[in-house]
Formats: C-alpha cells, sequence, structure tokens
C-alpha cells in the first residue's frame, strides 16, 4: 500500500465489519489508498493488527476493535471508537459473513443461526448503532455486502440466500428511510469471489484456484464507487459477475 496524503476520501473514517480477510481485507486496504481512516472489526486479532500496523506506516490511522459481530456489544465498541478515537464516523461497510452450502435436508438449526446472524443480524446491529450518529450530520453512506445469491435463488444455497435476499431488501427499505436525512444506503452482490470464504463448507481450495470467480479487489472497486459518488446522485445496488461464466452455467454465490 502506497503512502498517501490525499485521495478521495480523505479525511473521512469508515468503519469495516470482517476485515481481517478476503473481501473486507481488500475493501480496508483500497479505502485507505483513498484517504480514508479506519475503524476493522473482526475476531483475527493479529490480522487486524497487521493491517493497523500497516496503515500507520503509510500516515493513515487504522483503530482495532476485536469482537463477535453477532454481538450487540462489538456494535456499540465499534461505534464509540470511531466516534471518541477518531473523531467522526462517515461510511460504514457491513461485510461480515459466512457461507455453509448444502442441500436443505443436510442443513442444520446451528448452519442456520450461524449464517443469519453472522450475515443479517450483524449488518442489523451495526447499522442500528451507526445511523443515530449519521443522522446528527446528516450525511454519511452504508455500503452492505451481499451476494448473487440475494437476487437469485442458487441449489444447495437456500438459507445461504436467504439471508443475503435479507440483506437486499434492508437495502432497499433504508434507501427510502434514510435519503430524505441525506443518507445514502446500497448493496454489492458479488458472484463468486476467490477468497477463503465457504472453504471446507461447501468449496475447496482447488475449485477456487481453478475457477473464473471475481477477485477480493474487484467487490473492493465496486464498495469504493459507492462511497465516493456524486454527492446528488445515489448507487442502490450494485451486481457482479465474471467474464468468464463457469462450465456449468451459473456462476456460483
Amino acid at each position: 500500500m502506497a503512502a498517501t496524503t490525499g485521495g478521495k476520501l480523505a479525511g473521512q473514517v469508515a468503519l469495516i465489519t470482517g476485515a481481517s480477510s478476503g473481501i473486507g481485507l481488500a475493501i480496508a486496504h483500497t479505502l485507505l489508498n483513498e484517504g480514508a481512516d479506519l475503524v476493522v472489526v473482526a475476531r483475527r486479532p493479529e490480522r487486524l493488527q497487521a493491517l493497523a500496523d500497516e496503515a500507520q506506516k503509510n500516515g493513515r490511522r487504522c483503530a482495532v476493535v476485536v469482537g463477535d459481530v453477532r454481538e450487540e456489544e462489538t456494535a456499540t465498541r465499534a461505534v464509540q471508537t470511531a466516534t471518541q478515537q477518531l473523531g467522526r464516523l462517515d461510511i460504514l461497510v457491513n461485510n461480515a459473513g459466512i457461507g455453509r452450502y448444502a442441500d436443505l435436508v443436510e442443513t442444520s438449526v446451528d448452519d442456520y443461526d450461524a449464517m443469519m446472524d453472522t450475515n443479517m443480524r450483524s449488518t442489523f446491529l451495526f447499522t442500528r448503532h451507526v445511523v443515530p450518529t449519521l443522522l446528527e450530520r446528516k450525511t454519511g453512506v452504508i455500503i452492505n455486502i451481499a451476494s448473487m445469491a440475494g437476487v437469485t435463488g442458487f441449489a444447495g444455497e437456500a438459507v445461504y440466500c436467504a439471508t443475503k435476499f435479507a440483506q437486499v431488501g434492508f437495502t432497499q427499505a433504508l434507501d427510502r428511510e434514510l435519503r430524505p436525512h441525506g443518507i445514502k444506503v446500497g448493496v454489492v452482490c458479488p458472484g463468486g469471489v476467490k477468497t477463503e470464504f465457504a472453504i471446507g463448507t461447501g468449496r475447496t481450495e482447488e475449485g477456487v484456484s481453478a475457477s473464473g470467480m471475481l477477485e477480493a479487489e474487484d467487490v473492493a472497486a465496486a464498495a469504493l464507487l459507492i462511497a465516493t459518488q456524486p454527492q446528488h446522485a445515489r448507487i442502490t445496488e450494485i451486481r457482479m459477475r465474471p467474464m468468464v461464466e463457469p462450465l456449468f452455467g451459473s456462476d456460483p454465490a
């Protein structure tokens, strides 16, 4: 990451959940490169600290919040960190998520709870505690990272699709609710992405590496587009697919 003294997001603070790997880490690097300071949230302190150390070397501030995004205390602590340590909060990126791919009869109640709580409950919690801060300033951007599984049903992904459809509906409703207050809400719906996501719970390392899936940086570029859109415009949804579709005819979520 090159040192940045300016950038499209200079002076702004972004809060990113699930920032220790994959799409979240790519978004963190992208926003830092555009001058933003960050609050990063995940359960792996060593990865978050490495990101914070890298940011500091390049003249950016990056506060670390270690915690479970499914817990309300983590959300409140992250918002307090942004407002008290970094002085403001402009952008929320709800990125944390998990996927467990299996046919319905092979999906347990625990699988359901884990996916719904990590994907949708965390989106609700962080948004619920960020919005009052944005309402005070009558500006801000909320970006939810969903999936093509949030707009299209895929066999073997019924519960995962349900969580992602929920995120898309949540985004659409909040766009109407918060737009009159100057707050923009958008969702990014990528197809499969080459990360460690769902490896061991429906994907394999070999399958991901050999696929034509998107790169995490592709999704980060979409998030940046929403974060830096013109003041008079709003991007409510971005759907992303790779240029090369998989041989089986559908782009996996």
